[in-house]
């Protein structure tokens, strides 16, 4: 065996498995929770109780309540962990005597055993026989359901407290081993839906064809996905969370606009692509290159210390430098800054946190008592405000769109003359342009999660 075998082969041995990330992502959850509790405090986390469209016996697609998903990789209704300080966290699954539907836990196999090991485990037939296990009245709820923490007597006071909600949904934003492992496996499934459906476009698909290629080659049914995909051609790549899946192909596309994640244990990824045609606009063509190589600057500019807002101004002064270098504006980048013309062509920020929600919580949070810091006044849609630090892992996603309700009003007044409007009519038609990767703070700089 060769010395560099030898060493590769010590590494895996030293690997940690996902069984022993998992258990130590659970103790430092214990941990961060004992730190938050009053002596002899004790909270019950729900995962959420199951909701049906009006009318109807049709239930709507569940998604297990954030801090419960943040203990256990299990997305099912009326289940529960019990933390209590000193004592070893209690899990009940409720799992009903049901031959209507599939009972199942579709645990990954790799994680039951340390299910087992990291929690008391108590299967229960019934939602009712919760109360029968402890005192809920003594418990507080954190969970989606305060009707349900009513009827079992819990005060309102105690469900859903701020005191609670605060530092968890602080401490969130910094992810454990465990939690990386799961966003970088998304992603890393991610991007093969995202080839497929490349290939997909280039070959002439309609949306709803590249949304398919896209769960497809994920192996995921459309409830499983993170998101709703956002699937738009030309024009349609300008509508910012576009909702819709023409069937309809669209002869000579000049460009997809494809934003769409996968997910795993809870985790989700969230990836942007702009895809060019050979029918795209000579100008749109070198923008998105442009869009590409600024994505990856800002990306590079990553570092705990760094406040978000400065990466948000960072995208922002990019797409006025290109909007000059193309010729789209014709006054210099800092007035189009200053004069918040750049913003017209970029209206969202520039990311969010990422997690076990796509738009993950305690993004414009203080610190962990709570509070809020405000976006700047000139993008109100930033998501994120914090201060970044290790192992913190949100998006990096720079747009730069041809939007007619945001332009128009620009083609009159003292903005007329700041734009090249012949040349913007051009690139209507095209849509818009987004890239978004996926990153982690390191110690010193940053971990793209989805170029690897």
């Amino acid at each position: 065996m060769t010395h560099e075998s030898a060493t590769a082969t010590s590494a895996t041995a030293r690997a940690e498995t996902p069984a022993q990330t998992y258990a130590n992502h659970v103790a430092t959850l214990t941990s961060k929770y004992e730190q938050i509790l009053a002596a002899g405090q004790s909270v019950l986390i729900h995962s959420g109780s199951e909701q049906y469209y009006f009318g109807d016996d049709r239930g709507i697609v569940f998604q297990a309540f954030g801090h419960f998903a943040h203990w256990l990789p299990v997305n099912r209704p009326d289940h529960f962990v019990l933390v209590k300080a000193g004592d070893e966290p209690r899990y009940f699954q409720v799992v009903p005597q049901d031959f209507w539907y599939d009972q199942s836990l579709q645990i990954d196999a790799d994680l039951e055993p340390a299910i087992h090991e990291a929690f008391d485990v108590v299967r229960l037939s019934s939602i009712d026989d919760v109360a029968k296990q402890t005192d809920l009245t003594a418990c507080d709820y954190l969970g989606p359901d305060p009707a349900w923490a009513a009827a079992q007597g819990i005060a309102q006071a105690k469900t859903n407290a701020p005191a609670l909600l605060a530092p968890l949904d602080f401490a969130r934003a910094v992810k454990a081993k465990y939690e990386i492992d799961q966003l970088r496996l998304a992603n890393q499934q991610g991007l093969v839906g995202h080839a497929a459906a490349a290939e997909c476009f280039l070959g002439g698909g309609s949306e709803f064809e590249i949304h398919n290629a896209f769960l497809q080659a994920c192996s995921l049914l459309e409830y499983e996905t993170p998101y709703t995909n956002i699937v738009g051609l030309d024009t349609n790549a300008a509508v910012l969370h576009y909702q819709h899946k023409s069937r309809a192909r669209v002869p000579n596309a000049q460009l997809l606009l494809i934003d769409a994640g996968s997910r795993v244990n809870g985790y989700g990824s969230d990836i942007t692509r702009t895809t060019p045609s050979q029918h795209c606009h000579p100008v749109m063509d070198s923008l998105i290159t442009g869009m590409e190589a600024l994505e990856l600057e800002i990306v590079a500019s990553v570092k705990p210390g760094v406040t978000y807002p400065t990466l948000h101004d960072q995208a922002i002064a990019g797409v006025a430098s290109l909007l000059v270098e193309h010729g789209i504006a014709k006054v210099a980048k800092s007035e189009l800054i200053e004069r918040r013309l750049a913003h017209a062509f970029m209206p969202h920020g520039v990311g969010h946190l990422l997690g076990i929600q796509v738009h993950d919580v305690g993004g414009h949070q203080r610190n962990a008592s709570g509070g809020r810091i405000e976006p700047p006044a000139h993008s109100p849609a930033l998501r994120t405000t914090r201060m970044l630090s290790e192992d913190m892992v949100f998006t990096v996603e720079p747009g730069l769109y041809f939007i007619p309700m945001l332009l128009d009003p620009l083609r009159t007044g003292d903005a007329r003359e700041a734009l090249n409007w012949p040349l913007i009519d051009e690139l209507i038609p095209s849509g818009g342009i987004r890239i978004e990767d996926n990153i982690r703070v390191t110690a010193t700089g940053a971990e793209n999660l989805t170029r690897r």
